[in-house]
């Protein structure tokens, strides 16, 4: 992955040979739309997010809710037997079910600045879990929370002390002329509250007791999910929240808006420290903005942040308590006489991911997906057309506003693939690793491969559009050459791949779809 996918001399004959295409699977649908089903804008999946271990995935939808999904598929094997078939290899089919649910945020109004604030969840990230309690933050617009969730443990107990056959009252012992509203008449003519048979200080019980006295007994103990809010951190940006990202030391963790980068320990809810202010001393200066942000996967100490000129900015904690000044910038030189009134826009990144080794970052623009090696900040390693077909319509797509869609991109746990979304549901998923020349189109539904089947009757690519592997996919399976076939309205902006595994989750409306290969 190290390379720029080109075969040079003798070294890049001796190469490894990359790995064959995937085949990708359809696993799992939750929340599938009947035809014709209007779609609640509630429900609408704004957020997707593996756990660490990938047993655990969450989502959130604009309607404030973060729902839980366990992997059913993998357990601890405890025969002997299922420890030997582990010594063969076995495709497992990944499956998942739903685990709970809970309302993170709520509709609320800033009545100092006259400002709405929506309930939908921007991001999800995981915690490290702890007494098998499972621990996620979750972010609006304005607002992170820190979440628990853990399983209760209920215990019922048997239905009453003495045999219901006898019983009268709460528990009152009964009499031939005992009845619920009987009462002990006063020599003044009062009423004593107290009935009859009340168990006075005299009263002895027969010998040998009452037969029909029982002590309670537990009789089972049900196991029910609670999630509950442990902190909210609020209050600390004046603009949207685009990003949160939990630092490999499991104590802090960043939150990052339009101007400014946060630092928080997840203990300490009141307060957090400004890493990063772009704002300037006059907006009228204001020439970029921060459009995402992460930590780095191993070193605590360094992160990277993504601008709106298509820049990325590789900081260290370390050098000072305000690191306005980037320790390293990573940005592709322009193309002379490329340059033109969509530029600025279609180069703003929406998205940046770290590769599981460290080594290398992975950003989505508009029109493109580029590897970068922290190591080369001379300019993008690989770079991945993902929807070239678009460029004629850039002034549809900015009439409509569907050119400032943020769609997220992800990495394999291996890192030899990469992965994002685009219009008409489809995803697409490239092979990085050197001499790799993958390049799938899949379809958010439950034949993700159909658009690959429509693909083999046109004719094979000319050798000119496959002279550049490091920037194939420019033409796109299954659209004509105005990309009219494209559905600009149905648009798949978040999916995850798992850590482990090649499976990836994708969000198509308030459809939850999974896929294995």
């Amino acid at each position: 992955m190290n390379g720029r996918g080109r075969d040079e001399g003798p070294a890049a004959a001796s190469a490894p040979a990359p790995p064959p295409p995937l085949e990708w699977k359809f696993s799992q649908v939750f929340g599938e739309r009947t035809a014709g089903e209007d779609v609640q804008e509630v429900d609408i999946i704004s957020a997707i997010e593996f756990d660490k271990s990938g047993d655990h995935l969450a989502t959130g939808d604009r309607g404030g809710r973060v729902v839980l999904f366990e992997r059913t598929d993998v357990r601890n094997h405890g025969s002997r037997r299922d420890l030997e078939r582990e010594d063969y290899p076995m495709v497992r089919h990944p499956e998942f079910r739903y685990k709970t649910e809970f309302q993170s945020h709520e509709p609320e109004f800033d009545y100092l600045k006259s400002l709405e604030i929506e309930e939908k969840i921007n991001k999800i990230q995981w915690c490290e879990t702890a007494n098998g309690a499972l621990f996620l933050l979750s972010t609006n617009d304005k607002t992170i929370k820190y979440w628990k969730v853990q399983e209760k443990k209920v215990k019922k107990i048997c239905e009453m002390n003495v045999d219901p056959s006898c019983s009268v009252g709460n528990g009152s012992i009964p009499g031939p002329s005992t009845s619920p509203s009987s009462k002990m008449n006063l020599a003044n003519g009062g009423c004593s509250e107290r009935p009859y048979n009340y168990l006075s200080n005299d009263f002895s019980f027969p010998p040998g007791g009452f037969p029909a006295l029982h002590l309670p007994v537990v009789t089972s103990q049900e196991t029910s999910l609670v999630a509950r809010c442990r902190r909210i951190y609020a209050h600390a940006h004046d603009y949207h929240i685009n990003s949160i990202s939990v630092n490999s030391d499991g104590e802090t963790f960043i939150s990052a808006d339009d101007l400014r980068i946060n630092l928080w320990n997840l203990e300490i809810s009141n307060q957090s420290f400004n890493i990063v202010d772009v704002k300037p001393a006059n907006m009228e200066d204001l020439t970029e903005v921060i459009t995402s942000a992460e930590f780095h996967p191993t070193h605590c100490n360094t992160l990277a942040y993504s601008s709106s000129k298509g820049s990325i900015r590789l900081i260290d904690l370390r050098q000072s308590a305000l690191c306005d000044t980037n320790a390293q910038l990573f940005v592709e030189q322009e193309a002379p006489g490329s340059r033109s009134f969509f530029t600025e826009i279609i180069a703003s990144i929406s998205d940046i991911k770290f590769g599981k080794d460290g080594r290398h970052i992975l950003s989505r623009d508009y029109m493109t997906l580029k590897l970068w090696d922290i190591n080369m900040d001379s300019g993008p390693v690989a770079t991945f057309q993902v929807h070239e077909y678009l460029r004629p319509r850039l002034c549809d797509l900015y009439e409509n506003d569907s050119i400032f869609d943020k769609f997220e991109c992800c990495l394999s746990g291996d890192g030899l693939r990469v992965a994002t979304g685009s219009y008409s549901n489809l995803f697409r998923v490239f092979g990085c690793a050197p001499g790799s020349s993958e390049s799938t189109t899949l379809e958010a539904s439950k034949n993700p491969m159909r658009r690959q089947v429509q693909n083999t009757a046109r004719p094979a690519r000319s050798l000119s559009s496959l002279t550049r592997a490091v920037r194939r996919g420019a033409e796109s399976p299954g659209a004509d050459a105005n990309g009219n076939m494209y559905d600009f309205t149905t648009k798949l902006l978040h999916l995850a791949w798992h850590p482990t595994e090649n499976s990836i989750a994708c969000a198509a409306a308030n459809s939850l779809y999974m896929y294995y290969a």
